[in-house]
C-alpha cells in the first residue's frame, strides 16, 4: 500500500522531548521539520513568558497556521515531522484535517520527570509554573487514534529507543530501520 505524504506530530506537554524526537525522527526519515513554537504570534509568546496558560483563542490561529503548513508540503508531495503539544483531542482534530496523513507521537511521562527537564533547560519561554496547567489540558490519544497508527511513548525510555520504536509502528513501505537512530537538530 503507497501512503500519501505523511505528517508526525510528535505530541506532548513542554518538556516531554519533542524537540529531541522530531529532529532524530526528520533526520532518520529525511522529511521536513518544524517546531510549532515558530508558528506562535508574538501575543502567544508573550503570554506564556508571563506564566499566562494560553487559551483556546490563542490556540486556534496557531493550530491552522500549522495544519496549512502540513497541507502546503503534502500538496508538494513531502511528508513532515513537527512538534506541537496538540494537548486536546480537537486540536489534533483540526491538524489531521490537513491533507496526508496526519499521525500523532505522544511523548508521555510523569510530572516529577518533565518537571526535572524543564528546569534543566535553558532559553526556551514556556516557564515550568506552566506544566501543571498542560497536564490539566492533555487529553490522552483516543483509541480511534490509536488504532489509525499513532502512538503513545514512554519518555523514560532512551530518545534512541522512542525514535527506534516509532519507526517500528509506522508501517512505511521500503523503511530500513537503523541499527542506532542518530540525535541532532531539527
Amino acid at each position: 500500500m503507497r501512503y500519501p505524504a505523511t505528517h508526525l506530530v510528535v505530541m506532548g506537554v513542554a518538556g516531554s522531548g519533542k524537540s529531541t524526537i522530531a529532529a532524530a525522527l526528520s533526520q532518520q526519515l529525511g522529511w521536513a521539520c518544524a517546531e510549532a513554537d515558530e508558528f506562535h504570534p508574538q501575543s502567544n509568546i508573550d503570554k506564556m513568558t508571563q506564566g499566562i496558560p494560553l487559551q483556546d483563542g490563542d490556540r486556534w490561529p496557531w493550530l491552522r497556521e500549522i495544519q496549512g503548513w502540513m497541507t502546503a508540503h503534502a500538496a508538494a508531495g513531502k511528508s513532515t515531522v513537527l512538534t506541537c503539544s496538540a494537548l486536546k483531542q480537537s486540536y489534533r482534530e483540526l491538524l489531521s484535517d490537513a491533507q496526508g496523513r496526519v499521525l500523532f507521537i505522544h511523548l508521555d511521562g510523569g510530572a516529577d520527570l518533565i518537571g526535572q527537564r524543564m528546569q534543566g533547560r535553558e532559553g526556551h519561554f514556556m516557564p515550568p509554573t506552566l506544566l501543571p496547567s498542560q497536564l490539566a489540558t492533555l487529553e490522552p490519544l483516543t483509541g480511534n487514534e490509536l488504532a489509525a497508527g499513532s502512538q503513545r511513548l514512554d519518555i523514560s525510555n532512551s530518545p534512541e529507543e522512542i525514535v527506534t520504536a516509532v519507526l517500528a509502528g509506522l508501517e512505511l513501505p521500503g523503511l530500513t530501520l537503523p541499527a542506532q537512530a542518530e540525535l541532532s537538530a531539527c
